[in-house]
């Protein structure tokens, strides 16, 4: 199997996991940096894993739950079991399971799974991206019809909150979804048309910014220039159409 076959089974295998403890009673932890983490995270982590080494045991592995493999291997899977546990442990149906591989530090492949409507998108670097089974590209929609979302770190709620407030002079809605893997791949399908990054962690983003890339989305950093992996946590992502009044509501916020 190839990369990206083994990152969608690996995917829809988590997947097949947190839909199970959906709507359930579930015991959380809090971590150290005062997230949750329940076993739904965990047993979804360790069904991704075991797909992965089934085919690529030489493989490199970052994951949220759990500490990072280092390996030779220029390859490097970088893994959220479940993107949205605060979402999901509310009964809130906005979470996925969103599975990356890296090259030499830059995404190949990239998955995000939803499993409230069976929902896998998917993209190879180079070969474009598709939503359940279908190609799919990024939407044509101006500012003036635009709807985007935002991903705030832990520290970045005061900017997130000048973000939201002043949105409204630059496009026509705007949302805080708290799973930024579905934001993505939102834009990627032509959902919403744009995402600021404020401060995430790169297993929150691995697997989307590829989909938005492939979709024929346009990623930079907060002054335009075009952003790379591993450079910062901070970007802009969008349909292309609306980027400009996207930096400018960054540079609003700061």
């Amino acid at each position: 199997m190839d990369l990206l076959a083994v990152a969608m089974e690996a995917a829809k295998k988590g997947g097949a996991v947190v839909s199970g403890y959906f709507e359930t009673a579930l015991l959380r932890e809090v971590k150290e940096d005062k997230s949750f983490v329940t076993a739904a995270d965990k047993e979804s982590e360790t069904a991704i894993l075991a797909e992965i080494k089934k085919h690529f045991p030489d493989h490199g592995i970052l994951s949220e739950e759990s500490a990072e493999q280092k390996s030779s291997s220029p390859y490097q899977w970088v893994i959220d079991p479940l993107d949205g546990t605060a979402n999901f442990l509310n009964g809130i149906p906005m979470f996925a399971v969103s599975v990356a591989v890296l090259k030499d530090g830059q995404p190949v492949a990239g998955v995000v799974y939803h499993p409230i409507g069976d929902s896998l998108y998917a993209a190879a670097k180079g070969k474009g991206m598709t939503w359940k089974g279908k190609i799919t590209r990024v939407s044509q929609d101006d500012s003036e019809h635009a709807m985007i979302s935002f991903g705030p770190g832990k520290k970045e709620k005061d900017r997130l909150n000048r973000l939201f407030l002043n949105a409204e002079h630059f496009v026509k809605s705007r949302r805080y979804l708290a799973a930024a893997a579905l934001d993505l791949a939102f834009v990627a399908r032509g959902g919403t048309e744009g995402f600021i990054c404020i401060g995430l962690n790169k297993w929150d983003y691995a697997a989307g910014v590829l989909l938005v890339e492939e979709a024929g989305g346009k990623i930079t950093d907060f002054e335009g220039e075009p952003w790379v992996f591993g450079s910062s946590d901070y970007f802009i992502a969008s349909n292309g159409k609306i980027h400009e009044d996207l930096l400018k509501l960054a540079a609003s916020a700061l």
